[in-house]
This record gives structure tokens, C-alpha cells and sequence, in this order.
């Protein structure tokens, strides 16, 4: 039975109208989903606010109203609490109505624009190798143990969050990885959640369709590592010069990791092939399966918060040795007719230059590289002649398509990456809207040896267009068009 003044411990109230001793059945931020006894949470959210739905919640029998400014019209029999956030509010009643799951278990968040999946997903690996229990929550899924959960956003509501972590202290769960996204820490979905530690990757360029400008984009990210406690572990990447800015006023313990500057954790890249990467970390050399420089970085920081989790240095290198890459990340086949082809996640300016950067490393420089590549819509569109330009200056030829265009016009995304490329790149680039079109293209274009990265998407497998998803998994298609020309 959970007591209504029980689940608001901590909470910061500014008023309360009617009585807190009484019993709810559960919490809801989405008043169509009130239930007999319930309490109605109304977040101020980013497209609808939910104190508009107060007065349906109530009918559809909410007992307590949790909210930013109490209404002119009070009903009898309903209890109102008035707070300065209900987003905030929201998280902490989550953690105190599932039992305050985070503190039974080590909760480590992974924050950054990019390689947040697979860090978080690495350590899960490696972690259950090493013979624990293990979570994950992240972008591609949740795991709780072997049991696999779909996942819909980076972050997930704080009541997700806290219903899985719960579910992991009842199967023995002893370390969560969970990825931190910038919106998630903005709507205060990780308030009330206790961390063991937090990772800082990197921060380029993303989110600006959210985040006003680049500055409140890097200090909301801050915020996580501010609210660290002091028994919990900081660790930054610091060839990213900020993450200095992360570690300035948190009170956690701080460790950095680098592979340019002098740091706590450090790494050389000895070799780096299709085949993976040959690494010295710490003065031991280990082979990886995975590939590239920005991988290189994200074993580092696996490496380094598996030692500072107590795990002793020869078993992570073994561990580290063994480790599969992450759906959608680096994803590559080489077809019958010597084709390889890559499929990577990279949506962003930076992630694309390094995926680019790391094949063109790679290759002779005999081979062709063709890149696919579009722009989610509705999304940050200051981004796009910047992936325009990286495409078509790094690769032999360039395919601009659809991503996922969601409420906008294709054609009109496709014209903003295309204003990025510079004059001397023009006659490398082509157009395509239809994307496994697009893919049919490339792979047609491509001879034997010659590279296809096909990039934006990654682990997904849908196409949103106009509110609707269909079924589109770039690895199947390229797979299933290379099968067909080899024939």
C-alpha cells in the first residue's frame, strides 16, 4: 500500500490542499491513462501541458492532483499539491513509490553526444562476462539480465526508469548502465535516481531543434555530473576540452581519460584495421574487435570504469578482448562480390566525420567510399549543411536521401544538406529521396573492394514518414540488394 505523504518524501512543496495520509494506487503523467485512485502528475511538457488535463484526470478518477500552480476550482474530496516542478517531482515520487530501486544496486550513467549506446551496452557485456547480474538501459533496449525490453527514447520517463530498476533488484540485479541523454536531464527524469558514477564522452554538435544554443546544450549536461554525490566517481574524457567544464563543480570523486593529453586512463592506438583495433592502454597492450579511433575512446572509458567498479586490470583486458560491437554501430559485411558495406549510426556533424575518418584511415585510398546519408526531420536543421559538407569532402561519392523526415518534406531536408557542399564537391554528390533506392544505388556503384557506408540510422528498423513507421532496417536492405547483384 503506498501512503500519498510516502511517496512525496523529499519532494519540494509549496503548498497543499486536502489530505496526504491517504492511499494511491498508482502514479500517471498521461491523464487518458487515470485510473481509481491514482495521482495525476501535470508536467509542463515540451508540445502539451499537463495541467490543461487536470479536470479530466479527475473524472476519470485521479484522488490527488500533483501540480505546478493549484486551479481556481477546487473539488471537494481531491488533494492538491502544489510544486516547483512536477517534472522533478515526478522522478522523486517515482523512486520513493518503487522503493528507492538505484541505491540497491551500482548505477552508472553514460553521457555525451556520441558513443553513449555503446558504452553502456560494452559494460553490460562486460560485466556479465565477468559473471554478474547486469542492466541496461539504452537507446537500442533494456536488459534485465538475459531478458531483453523494447526501449523508445534514450532516457525513459522516470517512472520507466524506476519500474525497471525495481525489476532488477528483485532478479539480483548488483550494477545498472544506463544511458543519460540531455533531454532526459533537462526534464529531470534521472532527480531522486542515486549514481554511482557518471562517464562524460564528448559534445559536439546536436539537440540545437532543443537546446537554445551550444552553451545551455553543454551546462545542462553539466547539471548531471553537479548533482553526483560525493561518494560517486566522475569520469571525462578530457581531449574534449569539455570535459573539464563537466568536473568543475561536482562533488564526486574525478578521473579523466585521453588519448592526446595526460590523463588518468590513456590509450595508444598501436594498429587499426577492418579486422580491429591493437591498443596499449595503461602501459598493456590488448586486441579489440572493435574498429576505429572513437572506439578507441570508448574502450578507454570501459576499461577505466571497470577498474574504478573493482575489477581487477588482467580480467578487464581479457574481457575488453572479447567484446562484440553494438548493433548499428560500425555494422559491417563484406558481400560475395568483395562489397563492404557499414552501417553506423552517425546523425550527427562529428560522428559522421569519424566514422569517415576512421574508413579513410583504413582503406588504400584504391577503393571507392560511398556514403548514404540524410537528416532526421524535425530535428536540429542547423546541422545539415554540415553533414553535406563532411560527406562530400570525405567520401569518393556522396548519396544524400531520406532519414527519417517524420512531419517534413524529404526533398526540403535533402536541400539544406545539399547547400553544405563546397563548389569543388559538387559533381560527387547525388540525390536520391527514396532511401533503399538510395542504398540500391550505392551498392550498383560500388566494385570489388570499394566501401558503402550507409549512415544515420544505425540499429533502427523503421522509416517514420508523416507520422507513420514502416519497416526499414538498413543492414537487411543492403544485405538482401547485394545477394541480389551477386547473383
Amino acid at each position: 500500500m503506498n501512503i500519498l505523504k510516502d511517496i512525496l518524501y523529499k519532494v519540494h512543496i509549496e503548498a497543499v490542499t486536502g489530505d496526504t495520509n491517504i492511499s494511491v494506487r498508482e502514479l500517471v503523467f498521461d491523464s487518458r491513462k487515470v485510473e481509481l485512485n491514482d495521482v495525476f502528475v501535470a508536467i509542463k511538457g515540451y508540445e502539451f501541458d499537463g495541467h490543461s488535463y487536470i479536470d479530466s484526470a479527475i473524472k476519470l478518477g485521479a484522488i490527488a492532483i500533483i501540480c505546478e500552480e493549484i486551479p481556481k476550482k477546487i473539488i471537494q474530496g481531491i488533494t492538491y499539491v502544489q510544486v516547483d516542478n512536477t517534472s522533478s517531482a515526478l522522478a522523486i515520487m517515482a523512486s520513493n513509490y518503487y522503493g528507492n530501486p538505484s541505491e540497491n544496486l551500482k548505477l552508472i550513467g553514460v553521457t555525451g553526444t556520441n558513443g553513449k549506446t555503446t558504452i553502456a551496452t560494452l559494460l553490460y557485456q562486460l560485466f556479465k562476462k565477468a559473471g554478474y547480474k547486469v542492466g541496461l538501459l539504452s537507446t537500442v533496449k533494456i536488459l534485465v539480465n538475459d531478458t531483453e525490453y523494447k526501449a523508445t527514447h534514450t532516457t525513459p520517463d522516470s517512472l520507466t526508469i524506476n519500474k525497471y530498476l525495481q525489476l532488477m533488484n528483485h532478479e539480483g540485479v548488483e550494477y545498472c548502465f544506463m544511458e543519460v541523454s540531455s533531454h532526459g536531464i533537462h526534464q529531470k527524469r534521472t532527480a531522486g535516481l542515486h549514481f554511482q558514477g557518471g562517464i562524460f564522452t564528448n559534445l559536439s554538435h546536436d539537440h540545437l531543434d532543443y537546446h537554445d544554443t551550444f552553451a545551455e546544450y553543454r551546462n545542462v549536461k553539466k547539471q548531471f555530473f553537479d548533482e553526483l554525490p560525493k561518494e560517486a566517481f566522475c569520469l571525462v574524457n578530457i581531449d574534449d576540452k569539455n570535459g573539464l567544464v563537466m568536473m568543475q563543480n561536482t562533488r564526486a570523486k574525478k578521473y579523466t581519460y585521453a588519448l592526446k593529453t595526460y590523463a588518468d586512463y590513456r590509450a595508444q592506438i598501436l594498429e587499426n584495421s577492418l579486422a580491429g583495433l591493437l591498443l596499449k592502454v595503461n602501459d598493456n597492450e590488448v586486441w579489440t574487435k572493435l574498429i576505429g579511433n572513437f572506439n578507441a575512446y570508448n574502450l578507454l572509458a570501459i576499461y577505466a570504469t571497470a577498474e574504478l567498479l573493482g575489477l581487477e586490470e588482467i580480467e578487464i583486458l581479457r574481457l575488453v578482448s572479447e567484446l562484440e560491437s553494438v548493433s548499428g554501430r560500425f555494422e559491417y559485411f563484406i558481400s560475395a562480390n568483395k562489397v563492404t558495406v557499414i552501417v553506423d549510426y552517425a546523425h550527427t556533424p562529428d560522428a559522421l566525420k569519424n566514422v569517415l575518418e576512421t574508413i579513410n584511415n583504413i582503406r588504400t585510398g584504391n577503393e571507392q567510399l560511398i556514403t548514404v546519408v540524410g537528416c532526421g526531420g524535425d530535428r536540429d536543421v542547423t546541422k545539415r549543411p554540415k553533414m553535406g559538407n563532411i560527406a562530400s569532402a570525405l567520401s569518393t561519392k556522396a548519396i544524400f536521401t531520406s532519414d527519417n523526415p517524420r512531419s517534413e518534406n524529404p526533398e526540403s531536408i535533402i536541400e539544406a544538406i545539399e547547400k553544405g557542399v563546397e563548389a569543388q564537391n559538387y559533381k560527387k554528390t547525388l540525390s536520391i529521396t527514396d532511401r533503399k533506392q538510395a542504398i540500391k544505388t550505392a551498392c550498383q556503384m560500388a566494385s570489388e573492394n570499394d566501401i558503402v557506408l550507409i549512415a544515420g540510422k544505425g540499429h533502427e528498423t523503421y522509416q517514420e514518414i508523416k507520422g507513420k513507421r514502416t519497416d526499414f532496417d538498413d543492414y537487411k536492405i543492403a544485405k538482401e540488394i547485394l545477394e541480389n547483384l551477386s547473383k
